[in-house]
Parts: C-alpha cells; structure tokens; sequence
C-alpha cells in the first residue's frame, strides 16, 4: 500500500527538495498557491529564492492566428531531444464567465502532457493589458527553481502591449506569419525593437519572402550594437527550421552577458514592484477630491504648470488634504 503525498506545506523541510528535483506534483501545487495568492504563497517565494537565476527564459510572442503555440510545441521537441526540461507558461485570455484562463494553448501542447520533462501552465491574463499578470512573473521563479532548463513563456498576441515580454524574457521571440500584414504594423507597435529572434511560420507559403524581405529592411530601422537579429523561416506543422530556430536561441543565450541570467529575479522584481507604486499612485490620484486638484488640473491646462511638476504635486503625501 502506498502512502498518499502530502499537500505541499512550506513548514515542510523535504518539498523545496521535491520542488527542486522537478517533482511535478510538487510544482502544480506550488504554482497553484502562487497564483491565487494563498497565505503560505510568502513561505513558498522565500523558500525558492536561493535556488532561482539558472534556466533560460524564452518569450514566444506575435498577432493572433501566426501559429504561436504550434511553433512552441515543435520547439518543446525540439528541446526534449537535446536533453532539456522544460516549463512552459501559456497567457490565455480569460473566460469571460470565470475569470480562469480557456486553456486553447494547453490542449494544443497536449502531446507534451506525459513527458516527466515538460511541465506545461496555462494562465489567465486577467485582462492585464500585456497579457501578463504579476503572478505570471512569479510562476516563472518557481519554474526555474524547479530544475527547468528552459522556462517558455507564450504570451496572448494582443498588440502593443507584448513588448512587456521584454522585461521578463532572456531571449524574445517575435512570431510573423506570411501575407497577415502585421511585420509592418508590429513596427508600429514597437514589438520589432524588442526581438532577439525573428521567425516567419506558415514559411511553405508563396509569401513568405516577401515576408522576410520586409521584416529584414523593416530590422534596418531598429539597428541595435551587439547582437544581430536573425530572421528565421519555419514550418511547425512539419517541423522545419525548429533545429535552426534553437541554434539562434542558444547562440543569442551565449552571447549574453553571464550576469543577465543572474540578475534577472531581481530586474524582474524591479518590474513588479514598479507597476504596483504605479497602480497604487494612480488610484491614489483618481480619488482626489475637492478644490486643490481641480485648481491644479486649471493650471496645467492653461500652461502654468508642466505634467511632471503636478505629477510631483499631486503625490506629495499632504496634496488634497483641504482640513
């Protein structure tokens, strides 16, 4: 008879040794206290600090419908036959009835589902307007601290706002697929000035060079030192260009500086607690009431007042305070 695992408890010595040997069940649980932000989600961020800064972190993002979660799945093949354990975290949008996420990248990955090595998290974006949570940072640290080589994180495709990937990702991957038109609108978007990788999928499309001459000449006017951005052709379906794309994925890790994967927890901390001052300053702001805002907003509609200067103003901890 077999004893029943007991449920993850941080007063528990033996399952940060679980979590970091990769025990799957061990990371369910923990990304599951995480996300919903239980009480014990402090003991369990605490306990994984020292064991976090090691796997590459790949961001995989693009407009709707380029074939973002087919290439990924190829890729995750692409890395289980090099060796390497792999998370994956899926942002899908989220149900409009539950609030949870739909779980479209998660089926789409399903063939992954048995594989002890590949450990696939579908989450919600919450209608987080770069498709990324805060948790979402947060479930890539317990990825990482549970043995994952490559933690993949595949965003929602939403527009602009996928340039938030770059905060979070080692390496970003920017996905275009043939004759959609979006290689010069992500130009527009800034999603281009954020790419390490560029790939065009659908590539057995008559199209495609076309694609990949725009999406080169379109490289031109986001010229950066260092590094230069390749553009990539693939086909996931058959899995063609998958090798090449994980070669220019491991020569973009390798030229990094050896801090930069070190570093990143604390740079993405550095994100969070940023976009929380952010959030808190705006509601901070939104609810100031009565004449002394009023006159500060006549003011900088008439010019005497900059935007900065009343910013400042306005978060002074006394600002509105009219007793």
């Amino acid at each position: 008879m077999t004893t029943p695992k007991a449920r993850l408890s941080p007063d528990d010595p033996q399952w940060i040794e679980r979590l970091c040997s990769g025990d799957r069940a061990t990371l369910a649980r923990a990304i599951t206290l995480i996300e919903n932000e239980a009480a014990s989600a402090q003991a369990v961020l605490r306990a994984i600090f020292p064991h976090v800064g090691h796997a590459q972190v790949v961001g995989f993002t693009g407009a709707p419908g380029v074939g973002k979660s087919t290439l990924v799945n190829a890729y995750i093949g692409e890395l289980r036959r090099r060796g390497k354990r792999v998370g994956v975290i899926a942002v899908d949008p989220s149900s409009p009835v539950s609030g949870g996420a739909i779980l479209g990248d998660r089926i789409r990955m399903s063939e992954h589902g048995a594989d002890p090595g590949v450990f696939v998290r579908s989450l919600a974006s919450r209608g987080h307007l770069g498709g990324l949570t805060r948790m979402t940072v947060r479930v890539v640290d317990v990825m990482d601290a549970a043995a994952r080589d490559v933690v993949i994180l595949e965003t929602v495709g939403t527009g602009q706002s996928e340039v938030e990937i770059a905060g979070i990702a080692h390496t970003k991957v920017v996905v275009s697929a043939p004759g959609l038109g979006d290689e010069i609108q992500a130009v527009k978007a800034g999603i281009l000035e954020i790419a390490d990788v560029l790939v065009v999928n659908k590539a057995d499309s008559p199209l495609a060079d076309q694609t990949v001459r725009q999406l080169r000449d379109a490289l031109h006017l986001t010229k950066r030192p260092g590094w230069q951005v390749p553009v990539l052709r693939t086909v996931a379906t058959t899995g063609e260009g998958i090798a090449e794309l994980t070669d220019a994925i491991v020569a973009h890790a390798a030229q990094l500086d050896p801090s930069a994967r070190e570093g990143a927890p604390r740079l993405r901390m550095r994100r969070l607690i940023a976009a929380a001052a952010a959030r808190q300053a705006r509601r901070r702001i939104e609810g100031l009431q009565g004449g002394a805002f009023d006159a500060l907003c006549d003011a900088v509609l008439k010019g005497e007042v900059d935007f900065e200067t009343a910013a400042q103003q306005a978060l002074h901890p006394d600002f509105g305070d009219e007793t």
